[in-house]
């Protein structure tokens, strides 16, 4: 009888055992769903609306560009970063001699924005400038101090004795100084005012000496020109006495940014973004 009692009492034992596990499985069983799916979907919404994807690279551009496109170029720079949040586009503004030795030289680079036929071309023939297409027409005139500015009507007139110092550009490294020496080659005066000619930088130095008044006059895109009240147009020179003045547009082979390069060098040819350098006093290349 003791036995039946102690089998009894064994049995009682081991199911209430087995009840207690079952119901400790039971019991811990909710524990599972830490790890929650929804929040991580969650996240992925919120990146995908955001205005930028974490994984979304940032690119920084280079823009080697001719010193007379600065203005134009920084209000296109802000709209076009509006609308690209990816990119940033870091100019590098210059005589456009020296931006094509530059570029030659292996200075980093992704689109060139000349003001020179042949500093684009000379990049083209060494196969450093994958693709180019001609963007925008200016005019060279020559300018006065605004204040007290002696009065010139003809390029012969820079002959006068009130006339002492001519601003230009370095000729063999900027465009509009190679323009201006074609111009008073052609009218048979660079041997007569050599004497007198002060030579710059870029186009903005020229500027810069003729707003300060030291030089009476200088030659300057018409560009240059609109961008200071310091300075006035005496004449717009006759295009007939130089080469046509036109701005290259490349796309420089070495870049490491192809597609976005790319799409920069495609935007600079649609209308918002001429319509910002025509507001500047540029034209529209034919």
């Amino acid at each position: 009888m003791r036995r039946i009692k102690s089998t009894i009492g064994s049995l009682v034992a081991i199911w209430a055992l087995v009840v207690l596990v079952a119901c400790g499985s039971q019991s811990a069983a909710p524990a599972a769903p830490v790890k929650e799916a929804a929040p991580v979907a969650q996240a992925t919404t919120e990146n995908t609306a955001g205005t930028k994807a974490p994984d979304q690279q940032q690119v920084e551009l280079t823009i080697s560009a001719a010193a007379s496109l600065t203005d134009a170029l920084n209000e296109i720079k802000t709209g076009y970063e509006q609308e690209h949040p990816n990119v940033k586009l870091n100019f590098n503004f210059g005589a456009s001699g020296a931006l094509q030795r530059q570029i030659e030289q292996g200075a980093p680079a992704d689109v060139f924005i000349s003001a020179s036929t042949s500093s684009m071309k000379a990049l083209e023939e060494k196969a450093l400038v994958k693709k180019s297409s001609t963007l925008l027409a200016n005019d060279l005139v020559l300018v006065v101090p605004a204040k007290d500015g002696v009065a010139i009507k003809k390029l012969d007139d820079l002959k006068g004795k009130d006339i002492k110092t001519v601003a230009i550009g370095i000729p063999d490294s900027v465009p509009a100084g190679k323009y201006a020496q074609e111009a008073l080659t052609n009218q048979k005066l660079w041997g007569e005012l050599e004497p007198k000619l002060v030579q710059a930088k870029d186009v903005r130095q020229v500027l810069q000496y003729v707003a300060t008044g030291n030089a009476d006059a200088g030659f300057v895109y018409k560009t240059d020109a609109l961008s200071t009240k310091d300075t006035s147009i005496a004449l717009t020179v006759d295009s007939k006495l130089h080469s046509p003045i036109t701005y290259p547009l490349g796309l420089v082979a070495a870049t490491s940014h192809q597609e976005d390069a790319r799409q920069f060098y495609d935007y600079l040819q649609t209308e918002p973004a001429l319509q910002v350098m025509e507001k500047y006093g540029f034209r529209k290349a034919e």
